[in-house]
């Protein structure tokens, strides 16, 4: 137990903090359900992305693939175009080997083990601590990022909040507060706490129901809580594409080997441009596409400068109106690994890369 925290506080606070939820607690899909699949599916969608915009999504997913079998029934290809929009791809594409391992390996049911839940694919220590305690009941902690700002402030934690000492100090805490036999409604509390009460700058301290237990509001440094590092600015990488479009009103997209940034998606030809490139734009595409699909190239105007943003770097794409002679083809290509000319009414079946969506959907208005 924390220093001057006891096991009676631990006992208080989680009272108050579970009465506090059974009046606000948020009424998701996710939580009408104790079917261990769908709350995973839930928990991978949730990672890095706003539950209002995964609502929607969740929904058409399981409409979809309803069981774990439907799921590792199909082709990755679908997968990622029902995934489309919703964006951190490596997390489809990891859904989508863990399904066809739970199948082959645990019999289509999700296993009710730490050990075996973190060898699937896609599944981390928070994962693992959500699954084992919405979904199977178990007396585990799950530390969010809401979480961790929770625990951070209530016992006032001043580390640097990203390192692997803060981890497993944070952990400690939780374990302490932990009321036994009721993690799943305790877990969710917090998390529910952390995006409606403890927000992230200037918490709303005033109506926490754990208020009284925060040392961090005590000492009046809420705010300061937790403690992140220093980050500098993303970095912009300068790449340039091609806009291909066939006089039957099909674009060139290429897939995106399954390894690595967007694997599995489609895309129109993108290339980076080196920074000592030296030479216009519309050369250097010439040039690349020539060396890359093995075809002559014409290149027009700019139709476009699309900007788009990633975790840990954004990108600005220059799409020149492109023509070609011969059929592009790919021999031992590093990035891309199958072409297509893409019909309109094919859209809704192949997964986009962000830029590409954008792309398109300025020159050509609403796609869908």
């Amino acid at each position: 137990m924390p220093d001057g925290f006891s096991v009676h506080h631990a006992a208080e606070l989680a009272d108050a903090l579970l009465a506090w939820y059974a009046v606000h607690r948020r009424d998701l899909p996710w939580r009408r359900t104790k079917d261990s699949y769908r709350i995973w599916v839930s928990e991978i969608m949730l990672q890095q992305t706003r539950v209002t915009a995964v609502i929607p999504y969740y929904e058409r997913f399981l409409e979809r693939f309803p069981t774990v079998r439907a799921l590792a029934e199909a082709e990755l290809s679908e997968v990622l175009a029902l995934w489309q929009g919703l964006g951190y791809y490596a997390r489809a594409r990891s859904l989508h080997r863990a399904a066809r391992i739970v199948v082959s390996e645990h019999g289509g049911q999700l296993p009710a083990d730490r050990e075996a839940l973190l060898r699937l694919p896609g599944i981390g220590d928070y994962t693992v601590g959500a699954l084992l305690s919405i979904a199977f009941g178990q007396d585990a902690v799950a530390l969010d990022g809401n979480v961790k700002r929770i625990l951070a402030r209530l016992f006032d934690y001043a580390g640097e909040s990203s390192t692997t000492a803060a981890k497993r100090t944070l952990e400690g805490y939780a374990r302490a507060l932990l009321p036994t036999g009721r993690a799943r409604q305790f877990n969710q509390a917090l998390m529910d706490l952390g995006t409606s009460v403890c927000l992230p700058g200037v918490p709303a301290c005033g109506a926490c129901p754990i208020a009284p237990y925060c040392l961090a509001r005590e000492r009046g440094v809420q705010e300061l809580r937790p403690l992140r590092a220093r980050r500098g600015p993303n970095p912009t990488v300068q790449m340039v594409a091609a806009y291909l479009k066939r006089d039957d009103g099909r674009w060139l997209i290429a897939r995106r080997r399954p390894q690595g940034l967007l694997g599995g998606l489609w895309e129109l030809p993108t290339f980076s441009v080196p920074s000592d490139a030296g030479e216009p734009l519309a050369t250097f595409l010439i040039t690349a596409l020539q060396q890359e699909l093995h075809v002559a190239a014409q290149i027009g105007e700019e139709l476009l400068n699309v900007a788009h943003g990633y975790t840990h770097f954004n990108v600005r794409v220059r799409v020149y109106d492109c023509c070609i002679s011969g059929e592009p083809a790919l021999h031992e290509h590093q990035t891309w690994d199958a072409l297509h000319w893409l019909a309109q009414d094919e859209l809704a079946d192949y997964g986009l890369t962000g830029v590409t969506v954008k792309t398109l959907e300025k020159l050509q208005g609403t796609l869908w």
